[in-house]
C-alpha cells in the first residue's frame, strides 16, 4: 500500500513517535511524505520514504496530485488546527480531495492508529479494486 504522510510544524515529532512506534508496520508499505517531514521520518527510524518537495515549496501539491491520481491508499496529515502557519500545507485542499478520491485519512493520532491498525489486520485491501 501507498502511505502519504504529512505534518505541520507543531506535529513533526508526533508523527516521527507514530512511525517508531509503527515502524513494523510501516516498514511493509511504500511511504511518501512533504520534504521536511520525510526526512524527519527517515531519521528517526530508518525506513525508506519517497520525499517532495517541501510543503511550503509545493510539496503538498505534490501530494495532492497524487491523490487525484489514485496513487495513495492511505493518507496521514497530523495538522494544527489552531492557527497553522501561512507556508504549511492546506488540509482543506487535502481533506477534500481525500474525500473526493475515497482515500482513508487521518487528520489526528488516534485515527491514524486505527487505520494503521486496520491496514495491519487487511482490513484496507479493498483498495486494490480501485487502482
Amino acid at each position: 500500500m501507498n502511505i502519504g504522510l504529512i505534518a505541520h510544524n507543531s506535529k513533526k515529532k508526533l508523527m516521527q513517535n507514530f512511525c517508531i512506534a509503527y515502524k513494523g508496520i510501516l516498514n511493509k508499505n511504500q511511504l511518501f511524505a512533504t520534504g521536511t517531514t520525510g526526512r524527519l521520518i527517515e531519521e528517526a527510524t530508518n525506513l525508506s520514504v519517497h520525499k517532495f518537495l517541501a510543503g511550503h515549496l509545493g510539496g503538498d501539491q505534490q501530494l495532492c496530485s497524487q491523490i487525484e491520481h489514485n496513487q495513495l491508499d492511505l493518507v496521514i496529515f497530523l495538522r494544527e488546527v489552531e492557527g497553522p502557519l501561512m507556508h504549511e500545507p492546506d488540509p482543506n485542499n487535502i481533506c477534500e480531495l481525500c474525500d473526493m478520491y475515497n482515500i482513508p485519512l487521518a487528520t489526528n493520532l488516534a485515527t491514524a492508529e486505527l487505520l494503521i491498525k486496520s491496514l495491519e489486520r487487511g482490513d484496507m485491501e479493498w483498495r486494490q479494486i480501485y487502482q
